[in-house]
């Protein structure tokens, strides 16, 4: 696939958001992606979506989903998180929303396979003002699961490039961990995951970090900040939406303050986007009716180079919570709830892949065009 007006191929680009248990989403769009012929060439992840892109660049091509069936199989596959399917009626809803938050509850209180686990409290836990402990979970069963699915040593030398996002606990500044210019270990990645109070902060060279969610669930910025020398063709995979109907119930107001205070700020980074390439262009023209010896100074190249000189074709992947689902749903790993978004994940992908508006694209003079065509019920607002 295409910009059907440009001879460059387009480079493939995987952007994913953190969300926990709903990475699966994520996993089942990139396995349309791939039947689709659409392996990336750089991926770029925040918390489970740098799970999720570390094991599809850590793997050869025909290993890659595999390695991430294996890993959702396992962290879903303890026997308190094996929901019962529970067909179809008038109580389904209800009876599958109290499956969910049990499940949820038993992940809370037993942690999951092959992820994280409860830290047993020291013997100061239970005194006021005592407590040493900085995490609830150990995150210990995680280290090993990557280091098992993962090989490192192609991740850095033959895989796809690979970007990681973390923050620094001491400085709060959001770091993005690069393949290009730093070897990325276990460490890096867990270290993009560490949401506290759950998880405790990862120490890389001195420096200690947590899930860079709670700067920006999405590495986006990063990738459209990058210079290219060919068009990029943006795969984001959300599992937050930014958008959703007015909340009714104390329930829905916490699921929808999650949803916002995680929720990717595409928006906000393509309008960046786009008046960075506006002011490139108005420099460009600038540069044409000055008199030649002004046509090379430096503050005049500067606000040319401040643009983007590659097109972007964007296309938004967001997971729509189902209606049962409550604010739990991203530490509800259920085998059957896994399985549900796996499915959504692929499905999406697959519309969105057929569209014709994706296939016949022409990136427009500003340089962006947005798709989000997955969700029937919101096909007038597909392209911007």
């Amino acid at each position: 696939m295409r910009d059907k007006n440009r001879e460059t191929p387009e480079k493939i680009v995987l952007v994913l958001q953190g969300g926990g248990a709903l990475g699966a989403f994520q996993a089942g769009a990139y396995e349309a992606l791939c039947d689709a012929g659409q392996e990336p060439e750089w991926l770029a992840g925040i918390s489970i979506g740098s799970i999720n892109a570390a094991l599809i660049a850590g793997n050869p091509p025909g290993e890659r989903l595999p390695a991430l069936r294996q890993f959702w199989d396992r962290v879903t596959g303890a026997p308190w998180l094996m929901a019962p399917c529970l067909g179809k009626g008038p109580l389904h809803e209800q009876m599958r929303a109290a499956c969910n938050e049990g499940s949820a509850a038993m992940t809370a209180l037993l942690g999951a396979p092959g992820f994280f686990r409860p830290r047993l409290p020291d013997l100061f836990s239970f005194l006021p003002g005592l407590m040493r402990q900085t995490s609830w979970y150990d995150t210990g069963p995680l280290r090993d699961t990557l280091l098992e699915l993962i090989d490192f040593d192609h991740l850095n030398r033959y895989g796809p490039r690979l970007s990681i996002g973390a923050v620094d606990v001491e400085t709060g500044n959001f770091t993005c961990f690069d393949s290009r210019e730093t070897t990325i270990t276990v460490d890096h990645i867990m270290a993009s995951g560490a949401l506290p109070p759950g998880f405790p902060a990862v120490e890389i060279e001195g420096r200690h970090y947590w899930d860079g969610g709670l700067v920006s669930n999405s590495p986006l910025q990063f990738v459209l900040e990058t210079p290219s020398t060919r068009p990029l063709s943006i795969y984001q995979v959300d599992l937050y939406p930014s958008r959703d109907s007015l909340p009714r119930s104390m329930a829905e107001v916490e699921q929808r303050e999650r949803e916002i205070r995680f929720s990717s700020r595409t928006r906000l980074n393509t309008d960046e986007f786009r008046n960075r390439h506006a002011l490139a262009s108005a420099a460009r023209r600038l540069r044409v009716r000055l008199p030649r010896e002004f046509r090379d100074d430096p503050d005049l190249t500067r606000l040319i180079e401040a643009g983007p000189a590659h097109p972007v074709s964007l296309m938004h992947l967001i997971y729509r919570h189902a209606s049962y689902e409550g604010a739990s749903k991203d530490y509800e790993f259920s085998r059957l709830s896994m399985l549900d978004h796996w499915h959504d994940g692929r499905r999406d992908a697959e519309r969105s892949l057929r569209d014709p508006r994706w296939i016949n694209r022409q990136v427009p003079q500003d340089g962006l065009m947005i798709f989000d065509i997955s969700d029937p019920h919101h096909q007038e607002a597909a392209a911007s």
